[in-house]
């Protein structure tokens, strides 16, 4: 294993990394509700200021920031000495959305609240295509155990803001997702289940029928308490996902085996995404402790659309 190097510290609860060309990350932190850029150097910028509950994030066209808001669906609390993410507080939930950010300006702007009249509960974690389009998870929304607006789902928008529609229905808490590196197959995890699904791709926003009894639709299942956070695919078409309670990356093969995996020692360890100039730098963030690290992987993430636009 190669060493791991803490990047930056301080941070309240990282999510998002996006590894930008100039060897800069932007991330979230969701509890200070704002975006930040890291250099390299471990000092840190606000980009913008994000009320509610900026999660995932991803380079679109124009380059813009395309933010996932979860609206406030998580409570910022401290247990062991670890940030945690609790329930809803419902006088500060206002109310899941997809933004566009002005990395230069700072300007946040509303792009989705809802779909087909039923408001979004909790975006969580979005991925490009090259057609202009983007797929994205809900997490969902509980309050004292009852489910609010909707079961959540995955979903597929246009970058222009003249579409969004449900594909996938019901998921259990979906969290990360991605794009297989020829995207023709779209991968979501769901963070309650410990499972990776997948799903074929036959044109942008549309995935193939399957039957609910079609094993084939898991492409992992995590044994043990085994909770599951975002993720990033490499170039060999492997899912790296960020694996809660035990700490690290899992890598998970495209044929559904568990190949490797890299402790970090943070339980709330939440993100990963590729960079450098042979995308062989893995950026993790550790929500837990409120730190962005990186190490050298062994093998290079896959180049995602419009970062380098």
């Amino acid at each position: 294993m190669s060493e791991i190097i803490e990047v930056a510290d301080g941070l309240k609860f990282p999510e998002g990394p996006v590894a930008m060309p100039d060897g800069s990350v932007i991330l979230v932190e969701m509890f200070a509700w704002r975006l930040t850029r890291v250099y390299p150097d471990g000092a840190k910028e606000t980009v913008a200021e994000v009320p509610g509950g900026p999660n995932g994030a991803a380079m679109g066209p124009g380059g813009k920031l395309y933010l996932c808001n979860n609206g406030g669906r998580f409570t910022e609390m401290e247990l062991e000495g670890l940030c945690f993410p609790a329930g809803v507080t419902p006088e500060n939930y206002i109310g899941g959305r997809i933004q566009t950010v002005d990395i230069d300006s700072g300007q946040v702007v509303d792009l989705y609240t809802e779909c087909d009249g039923v408001p979004l509960g909790a975006p969580n974690d979005l991925v490009f295509d090259d057609q202009g389009g983007f797929y994205f998870t809900d997490h969902g929304l509980d309050e004292a155990h009852k489910r609010l607006y909707h079961i959540p789902g995955i979903y597929y928008a246009k970058a222009d803001g003249s579409e969004i529609r449900e594909i996938v229905h019901p998921s259990r808490d979906p969290n990360g997702i991605g794009l297989s590196p020829d995207g023709t197959k779209l991968y979501w995890a769901e963070t309650w289940t410990g499972r990776i699904f997948q799903r074929d791709i036959v044109a942008p926003g549309e995935l193939a029928e399957v039957s609910v009894l079609d094993i084939t639709q898991c492409l992992h299942g995590f044994s043990g308490f085994q909770l599951l956070d975002s993720l990033g695919v490499d170039a060999a078409g492997n899912v790296c996902v960020a694996t809660l309670v035990a700490g690290g990356i899992s890598v998970v093969s495209p044929e559904g085996e568990l190949i490797d995996y890299v402790h970090t020692g943070d339980p709330l360890t939440t993100n990963v995404t590729f960079g450098g100039p042979d995308l062989s730098t893995a950026y993790i963030t550790l929500s837990g402790t409120g730190k962005l690290i990186k190490t050298q992987w062994p093998r290079p993430g896959v180049a995602l659309n419009y970062l380098n636009q």
